[in-house]
């Protein structure tokens, strides 16, 4: 465990270790700029998508009315289409049937001013009565997409075809058509209503868009009938994989997306609605750019006020801080020579073990931890043999140079954090073991025993020819009752015995039967 000693950055009683005044600046003004910018965006982000809202609102509430209008288009061609068919499958076209069917088509068209004629084929695609007064000439109608459709199904419902030019003036027309049969319900010709594509251009001007902005209406399937702004070569054009008819129709029949065009590639808002009755789908959008023009505008505003404040801030912090690096560089040459007079406050200078103070400090503390654990506390008292004669033979210089080799050894065989080796006084040393049992101490004071003499240090004073060293050893759990001198008192005992037993040994003091015994090893 490590030994506390006195730190400027830690306050009294434990406290928390307080942040560096350059970080907590750097932090504070990283933190007003990042509260500043957050603030910015998600104030910009609400007004965008307020703006968005608001945008969304008004195209669903325009292709409402375009698909209002386009279904009252329809339905109202479908009506006379669907009366026509009834007399005609009824009364016939036949000659005398001619002139009567003319003048009730053309009085239809000029009733319903979005039509541009009523045509009726025979079998063979031929006119066989139209809203002109003169039929036009031609190899008919047999290729038509719409007159294929009904001579190829049953069906007698409406059917909306591609838009075409009408062979009869050249007119772009989207056509409305329906199947007639004869009697036994075989395929007898095909009545159409062309509604004029100029109709829904004329529709489509009514309503205010931006310059970007588009309106069209299509089929299902994606076929282009009529769009905003009209360009002849995109009429009749597939938009089957635009994201419209990929991804949003299928889910739902009617919504709001912001998707790139497959027409132009402008990013776009739409809304789109497919009709209820007719297979046909209508859109209308704004550019993202018209939609989100003011909020541009005031995203850049914005920006700016934030840039100056954020700048004024960082121009501000950067002062402050040069000047707390100032303090920190001062700070921290005290520091430095405070923790060197920390250092030769609780550290011998000569052999850079803990000293006698710091030792002090430490067992009080390791035997508190001890007393509330029920934990071991061993320490080891060693003392240099003939010192003296040491130092009387090889001199003072020498016997630093001893004393430092020594206390080498005793730090490479100290090898837990919370192990502490000390100089406690002269030639005498002394180690603190927490948690370490009386065996687990001499086992320590072997190996230092044998450290020192592995140095080979020459001791001619010495019995032996070498340096030794001898060593006293205790360990107890330690209780209230009890107190540091104790422990000092019987490992400092167990050295005396070693060195009454002949010196260059471990010795240990036990307590047995309540009677002391000593216990020694030279092996």
């Amino acid at each position: 465990m490590p030994i506390p000693i006195h730190d400027p950055q830690h306050a009294s009683g434990g406290a928390l270790k307080r942040l560096p005044l350059l970080k907590a600046a750097v932090l504070f003004i990283a933190a007003v700029c990042l509260c500043l910018c957050g603030l910015l965006y998600l104030q910009l982000e609400q007004s965008r998508r307020h703006d968005l809202a608001l945008a969304e609102v008004s195209s669903s509430n325009l292709t409402r009315a375009m698909a209002q209008q386009a279904e009252d288009t329809f339905m109202k061609a479908d009506l006379v289409l669907t009366s026509l068919v009834d007399w005609i499958q009824a009364e016939g076209f036949d000659a005398a049937q001619t002139p009567r069917l003319q003048k009730t088509f053309a009085r239809r068209v000029q009733a319903l001013h979005q039509l541009h004629g009523i045509f009726l084929f025979d079998r063979q695609g031929q006119w066989a009565v139209t809203s002109f007064e003169d039929l036009p000439r031609g190899a008919g109608v047999a290729d038509r997409e719409y007159f294929r459709f009904h001579q190829q199904n049953i069906s007698t419902l409406a059917h909306i075809g591609p838009a075409i030019r009408s062979r009869e003036n050249g007119e772009w027309i989207i056509p409305v058509s329906r199947r007639i049969n004869d009697q036994s319900g075989h395929f007898q010709g095909v009545l159409l209503a062309g509604i004029k594509m100029s109709y829904f251009d004329q529709f489509f001007k009514s309503f205010s868009l931006d310059d970007n902005g588009a309106m069209f209406l299509a089929l299902t399937d994606g076929t282009l009938l009529a769009r905003r702004p009209f360009v002849e070569s995109q009429i009749g054009r597939s938009l089957a994989k635009g994201e419209i008819f990929q991804k949003l129709l299928p889910n739902a029949t009617s919504g709001n997306a912001m998707i790139d065009s497959v027409v132009d590639g402008i990013p776009r808002l739409y809304g789109y609605r497919q009709l209820d009755a007719y297979p046909v789908v209508v859109a209308a959008a704004s550019s993202k750019d018209a939609v989100l023009k003011d909020w541009y505008d005031t995203a850049i505003q914005s920006g700016v006020i934030v840039a100056l404040v954020v700048l004024g801030v960082g121009l501000f912090g950067w002062v402050f801080i040069h000047q707390v690096r100032a303090g920190e560089r001062i700070e921290a040459d005290l520091r430095e020579a405070q923790k060197t007079l920390e250092l030769i406050a609780t550290h011998d200078s000569l052999t850079g073990l803990a000293n006698r103070r710091l030792f002090e400090r430490a067992l009080e503390k390791e035997f508190g931890r001890g007393a509330r654990r029920s934990s071991s506390l061993g320490l080891i008292m060693l003392d240099i043999d003939y010192f003296k004669r040491y130092n009387d033979t090889y001199g003072h210089v020498a016997g630093d140079h001893c004393l430092a080799e020594v206390a080498r050894a005793l730090k490479s065989c100290c090898h837990r954090k919370a192990d502490l080796a000390v100089r406690y006084g002269g030639e005498e040393f002394a180690v603190l073991l927490p948690d370490t049992d009386i065996h687990g101490a001499l086992t320590i004071a072997e190996q230092i025993r044998r450290s020192v003499m592995d140095k080979n240090i020459t001791h001619s004073g010495s019995p032996t020819g070498y340096l030794t060293v001898s060593l006293g050893c205790y360990s107890f759990v330690p209780t209230a009752h009890d107190s540091t001198e104790v422990l000092i008192k019987r490992a400092d005992a167990a050295l005396y015995q070693a060195k009454h037993s002949g010196r260059n040994r471990s010795a240990v003091l036990s307590m047995e039967g309540g009677v002391e015994a000593l216990m020694r090893s030279d092996r």
